[in-house]
């Protein structure tokens, strides 16, 4: 069974953490022990980003990791390299998250190749259009058993968001607003409602929210409102800041009980 499905079939009633990194930030050679670290302080489920030049729906701390790995020579194919090595040493699933220019230019059909090769259970690709996904790249993807996830925001249409539900697998990714990643200090009332809306749908797929996660507000309202939270800008600024995982991983606890 892919371990993303598994992750969500054993979890029970426990709220799952997710965190997203960029792969070769703060150090080229550090993505294996970051991944490591992640899995032995009790992360459920990893997002490897893939650095790229133009990253649309990202904020500041995102870009900025995403500048600082290509500077430091990161790319699609040394990344699987990197995974392949630690492949052995990891039970929790990896999601592979990057943009689709980068995907095109590896090769739809190697990257899904080198996802099994490399311990990879699933790929965001966040603007992928959904069209090309039904007739180019979900093909591809279910031969290799590779998830494939699809986000959701409060502008995506009800029509839409079951229309995804009805072709995806694994979990679906719960954008909590319609703005760049970045932290926020609280999720204000239209964002609740938009959470209870799609409570109300009754979607076959478990949920994770994700953008915006930063303190326990935000942290309980995702909890209470998905399978769990998805944290990508306040971990990848304290990874930064501290050049140390654990110490990243400390701090992101931290905050997180405020």
């Amino acid at each position: 069974m892919n371990k993303i499905n598994q992750l969500f079939q054993n979890r029970g009633d426990r709220k799952l953490l997710s965190l997203y990194f960029c792969a070769g930030c703060p150090t080229f050679e550090g993505t294996g022990e970051v991944i490591k670290t992640m899995e032995r302080r009790g992360i459920d489920m990893i997002e490897v980003g893939i650095p790229f030049s133009d990253p649309l729906a990202d904020g500041p701390v995102i870009q900025s990791a995403g500048t600082i790995a290509l500077h430091n020579g990161m790319t699609v194919r040394k990344l699987f390299a990197q995974l392949k090595s630690i492949k052995d040493e990891i039970s929790l699933p990896l999601v592979m998250m990057g943009y689709l220019n980068p995907i095109m230019h590896y090769g739809v059909e190697k990257f899904f190749r080198s996802c099994v090769d490399s311990g990879v259970s699933g790929t965001i690709i966040p603007d992928l259009p959904f069209d090309d996904y039904m007739k180019v790249v979900k093909p591809i993807a279910d031969r290799y058993d590779i998830r494939v996830i699809m986000m959701i925001t409060p502008e995506t249409s009800e029509e839409r968001i079951r229309f995804i539900d009805d072709h995806t697998d694994g979990f679906i990714y719960m954008v909590s607003s319609a703005s760049i990643t970045g932290a926020q200090s609280n999720f204000d009332e239209s964002k609740v409602a938009y959470f209870n809306h799609i409570n109300a749908m009754n979607l076959n797929n478990p949920r994770m929210i994700g953008f915006g996660i930063s303190n326990k507000q935000t942290l309980k309202s995702a909890q209470d409102n998905a399978a769990g939270a998805i944290i990508g800008s306040k971990f990848v600024s304290l990874l930064n800041e501290t050049k140390d995982t654990d110490k990243a991983l400390d701090g992101l606890f931290e905050a997180l009980r405020k």
